[in-house]
């Protein structure tokens, strides 16, 4: 999975990354644009597979069918 935070106090938003790495961004950006205030906002998650490996995998399936058809054609 991957996550995006949203700051609730500007329009900053980090990219996708694993939980921690936007956990330590939010802190981060809390800390030198908003000091004194309690980190909020929210947090988006991409339930997806973050690496794109499902795409790839469909894309092999779809190729390996068509080769399979154009075999089944002769």
């Amino acid at each position: 999975m991957a996550y995006r935070y949203w700051c609730g106090e500007c329009e900053f938003k980090t990219t996708w990354l694993n939980e921690s790495q936007t956990e330590r961004q939010q802190i981060e950006h809390y800390a030198s644009k908003h000091p004194g205030i309690e980190p909020g906002g929210h947090v988006q998650i991409n339930r997806r597979d973050a690496d794109g490996v499902g795409c790839l995998q469909i894309l092999g399936v779809l190729v390996l069918l068509l080769i399979l058809a154009a075999a089944c054609r002769h």
